[in-house]
């Protein structure tokens, strides 16, 4: 799901324009993945589409049918500050590497974020047994690798998975999603040989739920059942 971009006096604070807010503000995840997918299509020769659940399933699902791809998922979780859970210090997927705000990491406690990173590691790795029910990863060796999630703040939990999935040694790495902020986007080139998103006019309210009319958690049962019928569609 979408992380939520700290206060800080970094953070850009673009003028408000209610004309722009009311167009950026996608109704649900569904109708922002239709929008996503269409400029996504060029990309669908020989694809799959990796969604980081847990809501970027739902955008990732309506990407999947629309290129004809199969849907598979990278997991990346995200480590909150120890004194501030919701404020995203480091990332890190199944195997990935660990993936940090240098400037927050070199304030922290090694041991709290050794354990962290354990912690992390072992839910990833619990989701997907749960969410896959032993069915066997799509490797991304050699096809387009697209990733999807229903929004990117911060950026860290996406460069974690775009780190994995990297590894695995696509023939391209697309990263995409409703919206991204202007500092993501700048982190996350370095990953990727693109950068898809529907806000190039967007200024970036601080929250992806902020962006959507409907924004509900989305929950396990409802990733599995994604999973299932958009892989079965095909």
């Amino acid at each position: 799901m979408g992380e939520t971009r700290p206060r800080g006096r970094h953070l850009r604070r673009p003028q408000f324009d209610p004309k722009l807010y009311k167009i950026m503000r996608f109704t649900n995840r569904i109708q922002a993945g239709q929008l996503l997918a269409q400029k996504l299509l060029p990309y669908r020769d020989n694809a799959v589409v990796y969604a980081l659940p847990r809501g970027g399933v739902e955008v990732a699902a309506e990407v999947a049918r629309a290129l004809q791809a199969p849907l598979e998922l990278i997991i990346s979780r995200k480590i909150g500050h120890h004194s501030n859970p919701e404020y995203a210090v480091c990332a890190v997927t199944e195997t990935g590497p660990l993936i940090c705000n240098e400037y927050e990491r070199s304030n922290l406690d090694p041991t709290w974020l050794k354990q962290a990173e354990r912690a992390e590691r072992a839910e990833a790795k619990r989701r997907r047994e749960v969410y896959m029910a032993g069915r066997k990863p799509i490797s991304a060796k050699g096809k387009t690798a697209i990733l999807v999630d229903d929004g990117v703040a911060t950026g860290l939990t996406m460069r974690a998975a775009a780190a994995e999935v990297k590894a695995q040694q696509p023939k391209q790495l697309i990263i995409a999603a409703p919206v991204i902020s202007r500092d993501a986007e700048s982190e996350l080139r370095e990953y990727a040989d693109d950068i898809v998103s529907l806000s190039d006019l967007n200024p970036f309210y601080g929250a992806i739920a902020a962006h959507y009319r409907y924004f509900p958690q989305v929950e396990d049962q409802e990733v599995i059942d994604l999973l299932e019928a958009t892989n079965a569609d095909r």
